[in-house]
This record gives structure tokens, sequence and C-alpha cells, in this order.
């Protein structure tokens, strides 16, 4: 694991360096190719007014929404299907055509029915993980040993007894590859539609933050945005849900 981060931290030590020397090369106005320095001082301002510290706490707070709201849905659909064959047929079929739709194509429906506000973005969001994460439930548990089941039926253990003890826990590790799925489409999803709603608050999002840097030709500010992206993607990859699998699937066995 620490081997992982030096050779990552020696790569974007590199880029960065790759970068700086081309902006001071010359070759690219600063307009449109601003260096490291003009960016990280656009990215302290911002944050130093507290302006996108607020932007950020409401993206990731629409974010988290979503995404519980999502996964309570997904389970309770894959669940259903898994128990109900006629379900499967119906859920499958939602999932099949919903599946490829990018959430930036339902965007002018969601306009039209739900306006600009909170809960269009949600949607979006709810459209982008809902669907994967049903997928990823759906095969974890239909990759269950029927050894399990064997088990349950020996126990005599109810529809209940056997979602909560055998089926969802014995699924988990498929959850949390949804779930890490699910973290990098709501982020592409969130983005995209706060470029599309612009500010449905006083200050708006991430993405609304580099909306506006964008139409005052604040290359340094957009970079700095895009930086913060992909900091906040990184750090929930690489630690929370890192975390979440070595409390459980891994500390159970389920994965090396």
């Amino acid at each position: 694991m620490e081997n992982k981060y030096r050779q990552r931290l020696v790569w974007v030590t590199v880029l960065a360096l790759f970068w700086q020397l081309t902006a001071w090369s010359g070759l690219f106005s600063d307009l449109i190719f601003p260096g490291l320095d003009q960016i990280f001082l656009a990215l302290l301002k911002s944050l130093k007014d507290g302006t996108l510290v607020k932007q950020i706490a409401f993206s990731l707070s629409i974010i988290i929404q979503g995404l519980i709201i999502a996964a309570a849905a997904a389970l309770i659909l894959a669940l259903t299907a898994y128990f109900s064959k006629y379900a499967d047929g119906l859920i499958d079929t939602l999932t099949a055509l919903a599946h490829p739709l990018p959430g930036i194509a339902l965007m002018p429906l969601i306009l039209i029915w739900f306006g600009s506000g909170k809960t269009a973005i949600l949607i979006v969001i709810i459209h982008s993980v809902l669907w994967p994460l049903i997928l990823n439930l759906s095969t974890g548990f239909n990759s269950i040993p029927d050894i399990y089941t064997l088990i349950a039926k020996n126990y005599r253990l109810n529809k209940l007894e056997f979602m909560f003890k055998i089926l969802i826990p014995a699924s988990f590790p498929y959850f949390i590859s949804g779930l890490k799925i699910a973290w990098a489409r709501s982020w592409r999803a969130l983005i995209s539609a706060e470029m599309l709603f612009g500010a449905i608050n006083s200050l708006g999002g991430l993405g609304w933050y580099i909306f506006q840097k964008r139409v005052f030709f604040d290359l340094p500010g957009v970079f700095a945005g895009i930086i913060v992206i992909i900091f906040i993607g990184v750090t929930v990859e690489d630690f929370i849900f890192k975390k979440l699998e070595t409390n459980t699937v891994r500390k159970w066995g389920m994965l090396k």
C-alpha cells in the first residue's frame, strides 16, 4: 500500500513539474495554460474567502443524499427481483433500458418537470447511480454459493432472516464495488447538473464554481475547481472506501 502511494507521489511530482515547465516555456499564453503557481493562488483565494468551502459542502451534501436514496432503492429492488421471478423480469428490463442512458440526456425533461432546483439535481444523481447498484447487488445475490441456501433451509430461516443473516452479508463485496462505481458516476452527474442548472441556492456547488470561472475566463480558477474534485474523489476512494472494506469484507475474510 505504501509503495502504491509512493509511486503516485513520484508520478504526480513528475506531471506537476512537466506542467510547470510547459507553462514557463512560453509556448502557450497564461490565459489558456496557467502555471501551477497561478492555479494554487486561485485555489487559496477561493478557500480563504470561504466561498469554495461552502460550495464543496453543498455539493457533498447533495451527493450523500442521492447515494443514500439510490442505495436504499437499489437494495429494495434487487431483493424484490431475487425473490420474485416476475419482478425480476420487470426490474431487469428497466435496468437494461435505463442503465445506458446518460443522466445528461434526461436533463431537458427534468428541467420541464421539476425545474432547476435541488430536487432536479438529486434526480439526476439517483438515476446515474441506481442502475449500477442494482446490477452489482443482483450479481452478488445470484453469486451466493448453494451451500448457503442449504444452510438457511437446515436452520429453517424465514425470508427476513435469510436476507439479513446470509443474503446481504454474503453479497457485501458486490455492494461496496457498486458504491465505488456509484460514487464516481454521482460526481460526474453532479458537476454536469450544476453547470446546466446553475446556482440553486445563494452559492451553488462545485459545478457552478467551475462554470462561473469559465464564464469569466478564469482558467486558474477552473483548474482549481478540477483539482478539488480530483482530491475529494481520490480521498473518498482511497480512505473511506478502503476503511469500509478493511472493517467489513476483508475482516470477514471475503477479500484478500
